[in-house]
């Protein structure tokens, strides 16, 4: 019987230290936090999007922006088919929603949380709550986990599954790149992903609050397509959000430079022609209008007074006089509304890590490291970020139930 120490009581520690217990070692998961997977708990606003009904390999690792071959082994070891049936055994039905979102049928995360904990204890794993301090280490391998009061766990091996740097009051704070980096490991740059990102046009404020629907994104970077995306978004005080921008962010990462814009299609089914069109029929239909007034029918109330400013036709031309060059300019507005990306903001808001241990220094078979013979790691913690939609979650369960059976 081995002794191992899981650091993390996170999505990825809870199924390392689950898997490793019923291989029948003796399992320490040592958590920081009052309670378990407190990141679980607030996913998806409380209700958990717990992972994605993307049942392919293939389609899997597509949407994996970062490293995402290095994950092959730990998802076709174990796929979101097989997450949803771990949750109907532990007695928690799914369902699948837009975009292939997999929740739970009870919209309580507290339900994913309570699965992942039980889990772990039916296993024969213990959950304790402390702090890791430090390592033994002699150079080559972990002799035994250093706690904050001193006390010393020792250990045959031991997992590192501490999550990134983002909501940092879950617990995330970034303790397993100080651990990692003690005994030698390389980690890359941190910075937030899945992230709402800050914009410098003086018309931001104007449009505060305000949902799209329906729209279609294209992120440049000097002036280059580099992601394009179809759904949702939001406007905020500082910038935008909602799920296109947050995946839009996972492409950007020399974002100080001011080479970022997010360029949106107000009307994307609609081609340029036509568009023209239709615009074309509303004028003539409303020939001794205010050009201010006649927008009402095609666009959203609260984003017409920055689209007539950024038109340069004058708010109060009767629509019957705009000519034909002017109506080309306002269909290309619509359909090339320019944002200029300035920054990410703060990691305290992003969903998910980028950066992370240095893959090349981890074994993708077993999740083992490279550099100490006893030391594994699993989940966030590892430089792999994932698009929104439950698949940064599914990386946790997949390298945490690899990591936990390589133990």
């Amino acid at each position: 019987m081995k002794k191992v120490v899981v650091i993390g009581g996170g999505a990825s520690g809870l199924m390392a230290g689950a898997e490793s217990a019923k291989l029948g070692n003796d399992v320490t998961i040592i958590e920081k936090m009052p309670r378990p997977a407190r990141k679980v708990l607030i996913s998806g606003k409380g209700r958990c999007n717990v992972t994605n009904a993307c049942f392919e390999l293939n389609e899997l690792i597509s949407n994996v922006p970062k490293n995402p071959r290095f994950l092959y082994s730990a998802f076709s070891n174990f796929m979101p088919y097989d997450m949803i049936a771990f949750l109907q055994d532990m007695g928690v039905e799914t369902k699948i929603e837009r975009g292939n979102r997999v929740f739970p049928v009870s919209d309580k995360a507290v339900d994913i949380v309570d699965a992942l904990v039980n889990n772990a204890k039916m296993s024969g794993a213990k959950i304790i709550n402390a702090t890791v301090k430090g390592f033994d280490f002699d150079g080559k391998k972990i002799n035994g986990v250093i706690l904050e009061n001193d006390n010393v766990i020792e250990c045959d091996s031991v997992a590192i599954c501490t999550g990134g740097k983002s909501y940092p009051a879950t617990g995330s704070t970034g303790d397993g790149y100080i651990l990692a980096r003690s005994v030698g490991h390389t980690v890359t740059k941190i910075t937030p992903a899945l992230v709402p990102l800050v914009s410098s046009n003086n018309f931001i404020p104007k449009l505060q609050g305000l949902s799209l629907k329906n729209i279609s994104i294209k992120l440049l970077k000097d002036g280059k397509s580099i992601y394009t995306d179809f759904g949702e978004m939001l406007f905020t005080h500082f910038g935008v959000s909602g799920p296109v921008i947050l995946s839009a962010s996972s492409h950007i990462r020399d974002i100080k430079n001011g080479k970022y814009k997010v360029v949106i299609d107000l009307k994307p089914a609609l081609d340029e022609t036509m568009l023209d069109k239709r615009i074309l029929r509303d004028f003539s239909n409303e020939g001794n209008k205010d050009f201010i007034n006649s927008l009402s029918a095609l666009l959203p109330k609260k984003i017409i007074p920055v689209i007539v400013g950024l038109s340069g036709i004058e708010p109060s031309r009767k629509v019957n006089s705009i000519t034909k060059e002017e109506r080309r300019n306002l269909v290309h507005l619509i359909k090339s509304f320019e944002i200029n990306i300035t920054d990410f903001y703060s990691i305290d808001a992003a969903i998910v890590t980028s950066g992370g241990v240095d893959v090349k220094e981890i074994d993708p078979k077993t999740m083992k490291s490279k550099i100490v013979e006893n030391l594994y790691f699993a989940g966030e913690v590892i430089d792999v970020d994932a698009y929104t939609g439950g698949f940064n979650l599914q990386i946790a369960f997949s390298t945490g139930v690899l990591c936990g059976q390589n133990m």
